[in-house]
């Protein structure tokens, strides 16, 4: 018994003594994906359709996206089991991410299904496919018809009441999941995100009834005003519960609710901590902001709220709201500075870069954004400004001299250009354009360039003053 044999029997065309051959193989090794291959073929081979479908069956059971599988089992199903044939079809076009074809063919299942199981099944798989191309109505609709029908599993439930609340239908949601209960799905998982629910469109005394979260329960006290027993609770669970950050989003609420503001503040510090840059952190200090009337921290933090979940319109609003009540923020400055060039608005990204500048002059990040800004506009005089206040923060960077002597041979300014490119060449060994800038130098000092004389004087006085 040879891997060998069964090959060579094979190749002779003994296709039963090689199938047997490979069936004594596939019983030492049973997930030899290659091994099953053959035993598929050669059942094909000898017109044995049934045993050749449980082999690419068995495939599919270890790889999923094995394509070849999928096309040997439409060979087999096309003129036998068309509901078949379309779920395997429809298989294949998901794992070649052709969503679209996939959609077409499980349609097709549906109406080919003999079985209400089978079309049940069917339906299923197209809803998770419509919700893979967001076409959420859709998937909904199919969902529906599937709960329609004794024998569904949980999971549709709960991927319905998901999809209702993306579509922000809160009480639709509520209904799917109570339907589920009464439907025998009364599960641990149902009943905690059916008391979110309840929390969510303002029916804490309803989600009280069904959590056994402590945490949930604390939050439906809260809720219902019963601050008393909500601190209670969570003075008892302070060594249980320390390391959760909801635990410290509670407390914060709580003292939101008491006006002890300053502790309020601790608490989100501490949620800070064990969830690093959460959207909660920001619109809970926002608003605890709004409490202690200090509205530039209140903007500073509406605006992280805004920027972490993706809303940087309303983020820049924020951010430009708080400047204009405190105008000296460096940290400030540059989110707006940064924010204003991501969103293509560069000129008045380099305002908030100029006042930087001026508030800190060692500021490199600035300087060499107006650099950069001024030379896209060929302002060639104001970028050789800021390139030469780079260069006096750090005089062995290479890369700031060489272009000062790029702007200087732009401003005709030979011998400012000729100085920048030997002191290039200076600090500047084993640069990729070290050949480059020689050769320029070379052609400079060998150039008759016209000069404007009244400009030059002015530019030369002005560099002497500067002088390297």
């Amino acid at each position: 018994m040879s891997l060998q044999t069964a090959e060579q029997y094979e190749e002779n065309e003994q296709y039963t003594q090689a199938y047997e051959e490979y069936k004594k193989l596939h019983e030492r090794n049973p997930k030899d994906l290659s091994i099953l291959e053959r035993l598929g073929h050669l059942s094909m081979l000898l017109d044995n359709k049934d045993e050749a479908a449980e082999y690419y069956t068995k495939i599919l059971q270890y790889d999923a996206t094995n394509v070849l599988a999928y096309e040997q089992l439409m060979d087999i199903y096309v003129t036998t089991d068309r509901y078949k044939y379309y779920v395997y079809r429809g298989n294949m076009h998901s794992v070649e991410h052709q969503l679209e074809h996939a959609i077409n063919d499980y349609k097709k299942a549906v109406n080919c299904a003999q079985e209400d199981k089978d079309m049940l099944a069917a339906r299923f798989v197209l809803g998770t496919l419509y919700e893979q191309t967001n076409n959420n109505i859709k998937a909904i609709d199919e969902y529906l018809k599937v709960i329609d029908h004794e024998g569904t599993h949980e999971d549709v439930y709960i991927r319905l009441s998901n999809l209702y609340l993306k579509e922000d239908a809160i009480p639709s949601a509520v209904e799917v999941l109570e339907r589920a209960r009464k439907s025998g799905y009364d599960t641990t998982n149902v009943k905690e995100m059916l008391s979110d629910l309840y929390l969510k469109n303002g029916n804490p005394e309803k989600a009280f009834e069904i959590t056994t979260d402590e945490l949930t329960k604390v939050k439906c006290l809260l809720d219902m005003d019963k601050k008393d027993e909500a601190i209670q609770k969570l003075n008892q669970m302070e060594d249980q519960y320390s390391h959760i950050a909801q635990f410290h989003s509670l407390k914060a609420q709580y003292y939101y609710m008491t006006g002890d503001y300053d502790k309020a503040l601790e608490c989100v510090a501490k949620f800070d901590e064990l969830e690093k840059n959460s959207p909660l952190t920001y619109q809970m200090r926002a608003l605890i902001y709004e409490e202690k009337n200090d509205d530039y921290n209140a903007h500073i933090n509406w605006g992280k709220y805004n920027l972490v979940r993706g809303n940087k319109d309303i983020a820049i609003n924020e951010y430009l709201n708080a400047y204009q009540l405190k105008n000296d923020d460096l940290e400030l400055l540059n989110t707006l500075a940064m924010l204003l060039e991501e969103s293509g608005d560069k000129n008045h990204a380099m305002e908030f870069y100029e006042k930087i500048s001026k508030l800190d002059e060692n500021d490199k990040k600035s300087l060499e954004k107006l650099a950069e800004f001024r030379e896209s506009i060929g302002d060639y005089r104001m970028q050789a400004e800021y390139l030469l206040k780079l260069y006096h923060l750090d005089k062995r960077n290479s890369t700031t001299v060489k272009k000062l002597g790029e702007a200087y041979d732009k401003l005709r300014n030979k011998p400012a250009a000729i100085e920048c490119y030997e002191k290039f060449l200076e600090i500047g060994k084993g640069s990729p354009e070290y050949s480059k800038i020689q050769h320029k130098l070379e052609k400079l000092k060998n150039s008759d360039i016209q000069e404007d004389e009244g400009f030059l004087d002015k530019f030369i006085n002005w560099f002497n003053k500067n002088k390297m």
